[in-house]
């Protein structure tokens, strides 16, 4: 595993593997350029940033060549996209993993298939978190702004986050707060067991609805992954949902199951969800109930990362410290190699 370090001043790059902005927003980007300009950073924007026509910021091939040259570029420190979207898988064919230097690339959504695709084929660690027209905010909420810290954390050093006071139950776009969310509800991390569990193993995961696309793809080889670059150690899922049903939702565990994803597996952390709407009776918990008998592991749930902010920073590769009791609950990242 590299972990990439991040720098006082850093330059950051920023391109739309995925959803550009339309014009109608573009107020989003300047007022984050803003925000991240007072905190010392400098930002460079790609031309794909600006643009968005039938859910892509661009044509494939354009948007993996200007993500490559910021990889590849020694001007930019760290790159995040504005968001997610909906079509980045496209590019993963065009990209030359093996060019990219180190550098960490944070976001969600959308953006966890190319996060896990590169950890997985290089062994450079990706941030899941917060995306960059979240951080326009006059201030970032202890939850959110914690992602400075964890992406300066060196090699072999350790980072702790904890569960958040309150979340928000739903967006209002129109009326952000100074924070940018309304966190209006008390956050309560929950387990299957209803007791004290404390999870270790290697982080990976992303957005469920877009990384089980990368399942029997050469982007989605866990098993090389655990065999060549984490020692063999165990793995620590984390999957949030954004739009799938409870019945879609087992389905795609079950397909990670039957591809091998879950061997010396230790436990799954599952973000907390707007979607999960239950078919028939099924609910979310029947979900978690069944994958955590038939894998025999702790499985957390409602934790604080995806669609339904505030979110941590998740670093996939990082050997992590999960602990979650009486509806609270710590996470520790260990950046050994």
């Amino acid at each position: 595993m590299q972990y990439p370090s991040l720098k006082e001043n850093a330059t950051i790059g920023v391109t739309a593997p995925s959803s550009g902005v339309p014009q109608a927003l573009h107020q989003l980007l300047k007022d984050a350029e803003k925000r991240l300009t007072k905190e010392g950073y400098s930002l460079s924007f790609g031309d794909t940033v600006w643009t968005q026509e039938k859910a892509m910021s661009a044509p494939a091939r354009q948007r993996a060549l200007e993500l490559q040259k910021m990889m590849e570029s020694d001007h930019i420190d760290l790159i995040i996209p504005p968001w997610g979207g909906e079509r980045l898988v496209e590019i993963l064919e065009h990209l030359r993993f093996e060019d990219m230097k180190a550098k960490w690339i944070l976001g969600y959504s959308d953006t966890s298939s190319l996060l896990l695709a590169l950890t997985l084929k290089t062994g450079i660690a990706t941030a899941h978190g917060v995306n960059l027209v979240d951080l326009r905010g006059q201030y970032w909420d202890e939850t959110t702004g914690k992602w400075e810290a964890v992406l300066s954390t060196k090699g072999n050093e350790s980072i702790r986050q904890y569960s958040s006071v309150k979340y928000q139950s739903e967006w209002d776009h129109e009326n952000p707060t100074p924070c940018v969310y309304h966190l209006d509800q008390p956050t309560e991390w929950k387990t299957v067991s209803r007791s004290k569990e404390t999870i270790q193993g290697r982080l990976l995961g992303g957005c469920i609805d877009i990384i089980r696309h990368l399942v029997g793809t050469p982007y989605g080889d866990v098993k090389h992954f655990q065999n060549e670059m984490i020692h063999g150690e165990p793995l620590v899922w984390f999957f949030e949902n954004c739009e799938l049903n409870t019945t879609d939702l087992r389905r795609s565990l079950v397909q990670m199951k039957l591809a091998g994803w879950f061997a010396h597996c230790s436990g799954v952390l599952f973000g907390r969800s707007s979607a999960n709407q239950s078919v028939g009776g099924y609910t979310a918990e029947d979900v978690y109930q069944e994958l955590a008998a038939e894998l025999d592991v702790p499985i957390a749930y409602d934790i604080d990362f995806g669609h339904v902010p505030p979110q941590l920073t998740l670093i996939n590769g990082a050997r992590a410290e999960v602990e979650v009791n009486e509806g609270k609950g710590t996470v520790v990242q260990r950046f050994v190699p």
